[in-house]
């Protein structure tokens, strides 16, 4: 198992922090992502190391920025 923690821009409420859990979680092999609003942390855990590009995108699906 992988935990892997990323910060994303542009979130400012509970629901993009629900949008941005949301799009993660569905990507291959998630089995958990912790959203930390205020730092922007999202701590995401998985069967197997994710590739930053679909982390990447999963957020900029969810209308967000990895950075």
């Amino acid at each position: 198992m992988a935990d892997t923690t990323y910060t994303v821009t542009g979130m400012t409420c509970a629901h993009c922090a629900r949008s941005v859990e949301e799009e993660i979680r569905g990507l291959g092999g998630v089995t958990g992502v912790t959203v930390e609003l205020a730092t922007g942390a999202v701590t995401v855990s998985s069967t197997e190391a994710l590739s930053v590009a679909d982390v990447r995108g999963a957020v900029e699906e969810a209308g967000y920025e990895l950075t």
